[in-house]
């Protein structure tokens, strides 16, 4: 899940590169538009046909000012493209992994209920006894084996097989005993 947040990230920062033109476009409108102006206000100092100057500079300038409100337009529109599409990524990404963890991870999680329900019940311990004894013959490599052997011992009701068997059973589950 980290490596899709990091990756959802990256794709977000090369997405939000698609918005330097915007940030040019509103810088250069914004310069633009201050020259205009600047020029419009030393246009109208100039005697008789100043006023006259002044408004086409000025209209210039509110022009120019349309088009840096354009570039702050374009980057907001690529800022949320990129964050809509890095949210959309870590979702699915999320929801993938979920999809393939959550329902074995449940399913292991009642199954070990199940089993450590049955070390405390009556006759619990044999169960799980059986259920080593039927289980890997390389797991019962780790029990002691008797005379007679192991089966014979549980069907004796030795408590010391029966204890060990079922320990065994609850390691294949997964569990500790």
């Amino acid at each position: 899940m980290v490596a899709a947040v990091r990756f959802a990230l990256a794709v977000r920062n090369g997405i939000m590169l698609l918005a330097e033109p915007g940030r040019k476009v509103e810088d250069a409108g914004g310069s633009l538009a201050s020259g205009l102006n600047d020029a419009g206000n030393a246009a109208s100092n100039v005697p008789l046909v100043g006023g006259i100057l002044k408004k086409p500079l000025q209209s210039a300038a509110e022009a120019s000012n349309g088009l840096s409100d354009a570039g702050q337009s374009m980057q907001d529109i690529v800022g949320r493209l990129a964050n809509l599409t890095a949210f959309a990524l870590i979702v699915t990404s999320v929801a993938f992994v979920l999809a393939l963890w959550l329902p074995p991870r449940v399913r292991w999680i009642r199954r070990s209920a199940l089993i450590r329900g049955l070390v405390d019940a009556p006759g619990g311990a044999d169960l799980l006894a059986l259920r080593a004894l039927t289980g890997s013959v390389a797991d019962l490599a780790a029990v002691s084996v008797p005379p007679g052997g192991l089966a014979d011992a549980w069907r004796r009701g030795d408590e010391s097989v029966i204890g060990d068997l079922s320990r065994v059973a609850l390691r294949q589950a997964g569990l500790s005993p």
